[in-house]
């Protein structure tokens, strides 16, 4: 009991102590993050539109008006399917860019930091020349289906082609992201589990893939993923400066009504309620693959 006693005390300091430490954090945590979603939550339960000088209480009248807005469900629909191209395409093609880099002898990097450049550079400058590559007579990107025999189209301009175009332009920002991370996690495999699998005659560039660096790539699977899926639902640029989600709203997505609601017409209040809608889809969506990729992820 005596010695219970003692140790009850400073068990009790070095509790208040690393309460202590982590107060600032929290406290900025509230200040930056938790407060403001707080704050935006609470201001989509009421009818306020900047520049009213009063603002009432409206409940959860914004939430029944976005439910039979057909623009909202446009933009939500446009958003799952630019976020179900970009996410598999940017972990396939990061996935085979960092096993290929790493396979490069002296030029490693050289194309680690090619790679890597587009995620370094400002988007909205790049779009610029996305807009030319995508020109329907001088682009790049139809001189190349010319050349190829393949059909051509007004890439920006056509409303069946136009949301995949932009995938595509999402799909080249975040590979150089998706590719250091897996190279981080391909640094990460002990090299004795390829030494042991040549030892038992498996030492095919198939077999080392599929029955170690796959396996052991879960986390990093994990991470990638989810990272990709959070910049992916966070389109804005690229519908704003190439398309303003035309045309026929065939590439407005999710954050481009909320900017057009809440900043163009000023209905704050019913900005409000689809910025909720959006940060409450991305966690759902976030947690749930993180929880399943997390299942397969081999740690250790």
């Amino acid at each position: 009991m005596a010695e219970a006693k003692g140790t009850l005390g400073p068990r009790r300091a070095e509790a208040l102590a690393g309460t202590l430490l982590a107060l600032p954090a929290f406290i900025l945590m509230w200040l930056m993050l938790l407060g403001p979603a707080v704050a935006v939550g609470l201001l989509s339960l009421t009818d306020w539109n900047f520049g009213e000088p009063q603002i009432r209480f409206a409940g959860l009248e914004n939430y029944a008006e976005m439910w039979g807005d057909r623009v909202f469900w446009i933009s939500l629909r446009n958003t799952v399917i630019y976020v179900g191209v970009s996410v598999p395409a940017t972990v396939l093609l990061g996935l085979l860019a960092a096993i290929a880099i790493e396979s490069v002898g002296p030029l490693k990097g050289f194309y680690r930091a090619a790679y890597f450049l587009p995620v370094a550079s400002t988007l909205l400058a790049m779009a610029l020349v996305w807009e030319f590559m995508f020109h329907p007579s001088v682009g790049f990107v139809n001189q190349v289906f010319r050349a190829l025999g393949l059909p051509t189209a007004d890439w920006l301009q056509n409303p069946d082609t136009a949301l995949f175009a932009l995938a595509a332009i999402g799909v080249w920002q975040n590979l150089g992201l998706a590719m250091v991370l897996f190279m981080a996690g391909l640094k990460a495999i002990p090299p004795d589990l390829y030494e042991a699998l040549a030892m038992d005659g498996a030492d095919g560039a198939w077999e080392r893939f599929r029955r170690v660096t796959w396996p052991m790539l879960g986390p990093a699977l994990v991470f990638v993923v989810a990272i990709t899926a959070i910049r992916s639902f966070q389109v804005f640029d690229t519908v704003q400066v190439l398309t303003e989600g035309g045309p026929s709203k065939s590439t407005e997505v999710l954050l481009f009504t909320m900017v057009q609601q809440g900043f163009t017409f000023l209905r704050s209040a019913y900005g409000a309620a689809i910025t909720m809608v959006f940060l409450l889809l991305t966690l759902a969506i976030t947690l749930a693959q993180t929880v399943l990729l997390d299942r397969r992820a081999h740690y250790g």
